[in-house]
This record gives structure tokens, sequence and C-alpha cells, in this order.
């Protein structure tokens, strides 16, 4: 009897999308939940130094994509609206009534970000990812232009309306006095290069379908705890490859909590206060897990151990003095990277992918070709900030140059090119992945990704404080 011919592979998508789709569309309403209750002010910080997660905290399930994506709001916005409140009626659905949950949200769009949503990604092969065809923005003066910083000749992005004023002053406002007086992360003399960091204009550029102000903090306070934990472990505010595996290791359980025999648990607590780094984990992440989902919370987890890997290979190479093959660096680079940001994007536009389809290979191909456009943004736009600083660094244009034998010229333009090739083949396979799979939550979140794409070039492009162009042109 002949052997059985193995079974065709076939891709788990359709079934996915159908089994899902249903799922999150029979119970939108049931699963939404009051977004006021959830953001109704800042959570208390304990004084005594719990672990994240600790039994009695709270922990918010976010509304499902139902609830807040059957259509893009329409919006209202009075001149003198505060920050933290929202003009009554002023939400309204294009094609379905709102339920009735979404009339308490604190903030509402700016219009200006309604705009943005709307536009979506603009590459080749970016149609299923847009709700409906706008205009780019006009082109800038040169005078704006030069104020402002210029995009990399060459590099393939999409231009984006400017983030909502009254938001990033607000955002700046509240990170500057978290950071500085909640958990004292940085010492005085650092308040010009916090400031310039311009946290703002980068967490509002990247999320402009943010409901609220406080669902923009979630995200404000990962990336600069993010950023914190590189200055003081891997860089040059008294960072060291040395001993790095340790240092990362207990910060980590500020994020992913110690479960220890109680004669064991008080000092490991203590020790979420012992510097800036763990004490920025512990306080960001306990306000995170209060507006996402434990699902949510758990990926984000994954997402900073991956992030934690990444430093250790770059780590090993530095104390190995070697500069790794170029595969080698872009399979570090898609570990160390931005990936923890746009993966949090339906926490913080206030609705939640379903963790099945979040795993699914093709999202997972889409999440990294992302993460590794983004983060091939930052080798080139920090460039000459790097090149000036003490010790090597490495990006992709001197692992180029060293490897494939390239001028630093030839080698930052074959960057660039990586870049755009990875580009692409992010839309290309977030168009697809939206064509098969036509969920809400799934069409919300690849369009909120693809912001944060163009939002994070924005930003970079615009921080002529931290960035400016090698003379290759």
């Amino acid at each position: 009897m002949p052997a059985p011919e193995p079974t065709p592979p076939q891709s788990s998508l359709p079934e996915a999308a159908s089994r899902f789709g249903a799922h999150v569309l029979a119970d939108a309403a049931a699963r939404a939940c009051d977004v006021a209750a959830a953001t109704g002010g800042p959570p208390r910080v304990p004084s005594l130094p719990g672990p994240p997660g600790a039994p009695g905290a709270p922990e918010t399930a976010a509304p499902t994509a139902a609830a807040l994506t059957a259509a893009v709001p329409t919006v209202t916005v009075p001149a003198a609206a505060s920050p933290d409140t929202a003009p009554a009626g002023g939400l309204a659905l294009a094609e379905a009534p709102l339920p009735a949950v979404l009339p308490a949200l604190p903030t509402v769009l700016p219009a200006v970000d309604l705009a943005r949503i709307l536009r979506g990604p603009s590459g080749i092969g970016t149609a299923a990812l847009r709700l409906a065809p706008q205009e780019e923005p006009p082109a800038r003066s040169g005078a704006a232009e030069a104020a402002e910083g210029r995009p990399i000749p060459g590099l393939y992005h999409h231009p984006v309306p400017e983030p909502d004023p009254v938001r990033v002053e607000e955002i700046g406002r509240r990170i500057k006095s978290w950071a500085l007086d909640e958990v004292e992360l940085y010492p005085d003399d650092w308040e010009d290069q916090f400031d310039g960091f311009s946290v703002g204009r980068y967490m509002v550029g990247c999320h402009p379908d943010a409901p609220s102000i406080d669902h923009l903090m979630v995200a404000a306070r990962l990336m600069v705890a993010e950023n914190a934990v590189d200055d003081y472990y891997c860089e040059d505010h008294g960072g060291s490859p040395v001993g790095l595996g340790e240092r990362l290791l207990l910060a980590h359980t500020a994020l992913d909590p110690l479960h220890t025999t109680k004669e064991y648990e008080p000092p490991w607590a203590r020790s979420l206060h012992s510097d800036a780094p763990r004490r920025a984990y512990r306080s960001a992440m306990e306000y995170f897990v209060q507006l996402s989902s434990a699902s949510q919370a758990d990926r984000f987890r994954h997402d900073m151990a991956r992030l934690h890997l990444g430093y250790l290979a770059e780590a090993a190479w530095a104390q190995e003095d070697r500069v790794p093959e170029v595969w080698e660096y872009l399979a570090m680079r898609q570990f160390n990277n931005f990936r923890p940001c746009p993966t949090i994007t339906d926490t913080v536009g206030g609705y939640e992918l379903p963790a099945d389809l979040h795993a699914q290979p093709a999202m997972q191909r889409v999440i990294a070709f992302a993460g590794n456009a983004s983060t091939i943004v930052n080798d080139l736009y920090s460039y000459t900030k790097e090149l000036a600083a003490p010790g090597k660094h490495l990006n992709l244009p001197v692992v180029l140059a060293e490897r494939e034998d390239l001028s630093e010229r030839d080698a930052y333009l074959k960057a660039v090119e990586v870049h755009n090739d990875l580009m692409h083949a992010f839309e290309a396979e977030a168009a697809a992945l939206a064509a098969d799979c036509p969920v809400p939550s799934v069409q919300r979140f690849l369009r909120g990704v693809a912001v944060w794409v163009d939002g994070n070039h924005h930003w970079h492009q615009t921080n002529t404080f931290r960035y400016s162009l090698p003379d290759f042109w």
C-alpha cells in the first residue's frame, strides 16, 4: 500500500479571519469597555515598591475594533477645547451609529489627525489600507524645510501633516513631569536633551487616532523608559557592554514581574527603585496595564524581551571588537528595533487586535518589516550624530562600508536602498494581508502601524536638535 501523500501546506489566515471576524463583530458591544472609566485620571503609583500588575491593581480590557473602527469618526472641536475635555456630541461615525459607550471619550481627534488617518499609506500596493483617497500635504517652503529639517534624498517615505500642537504641548508637559518628578529619570543637567527629544511631537505624530491624552501618555512613558535603558545601560551615559545581560534581566523584571517566595520578594521589589531605568520601566508598565488587556500586556513583554536580546548581540560584538556581516547586523536590528512601539498601536488607539490574529505569520511578517524599516530610518538620520560620539557605533552604513568595501558615501546610499526595499516589502505584505483578512481590527491595526511608520520618519526628519544629514549629495 503506497504511503499517503502529505497534505499541501495551506494558509491559516482565511480560517482565522472567519473565526475571529465573526467573534469580533458579534461580541463587540459585550466586550467594549467604558473608556471614560479607564481614563478618568492617572493611576496612583503606590509608595511601596510593589511589582507591576500586583494583586488588586486594575487591569482594564480595551474596547474591541468593531466598537471603535466600524468607520472613522468625524470630529467637531471647539477652538478653546481642553486637551482632556470632549465637546458634547463631538464624535459621530460616518456610516454607523456609535455604541452608547463612546460619547464619554475624554479627548477627540483633531481634524488634522483625521485627515492623516484617512490618508493612510500611499505607496505601491497600499490601496487596501486607505479609507479614502486623499491628497498629499502641500510642499513646504524652502524656509520651513530648512527650519524643520529635510528628508534624506532618495529615501522612500510619505509626508504627513504636523501633529496637533495642543496635544503635543500637553504630552510634553506631562511626560516631563513624570520623568523628572515621578520617577527621577534624569539629572537636571540633562533637561535640554530631554526637551530636545520632543516626546510630544513623536507620540502625537505616531498615534493620531489615540482617543485621549491618557492613551498617548501610555506610549510616551514606555518610549522614554526604553530610551533611558538604552542611555544608561548601553550607550554613552554610563552604558557598557560589560555586565549588560545582568542589568537588562533585572530591569526586565519591572515589566515581567518576578514570582518567588515571600522571603525573597521584598528585596526584588525594592530593587525596582534602585536605578532610573527600573523606576521608569516599573512605572510605565503600571500605567500601561491599566489601559491594555492581559493579551496586549503579554505581547508587549515579549517584544521587550526581543529588544533586550538585540541589545545583547550588539554588546557582544562591541566586546569582541567585531563588525558583523551585513545579514548578521540586519538580524540584530530585527530585535534591537522599534517593534515594541508600533505593536502597541491598538492599545494606544483604544481597541484590541485579538491575540490569534496578531500571532498569524502574515501579521508577524508585516510587523517585522515595519520595525526593520523604521529602525534603518534611525540608522540613517543618526549617522552623523553617532560618528561624532566617542567609540565605534554600529549602524547599517558603517557595516556596509566595512563588509562590502564601500566608501562612506556609497555605503550610506546603499543603506537608503536597503530601507526602501524594506518599506516596499512592508507595504506589499500589509496590503496583501488587508485583502486576505477583512476583519475590522486587522484593518485598523495595519493602518495604525503604517501611520506609526510615517510618524516615526517625520519625527526623525524634523528633529534637527538631534539629527543632521551627511554631505553626500
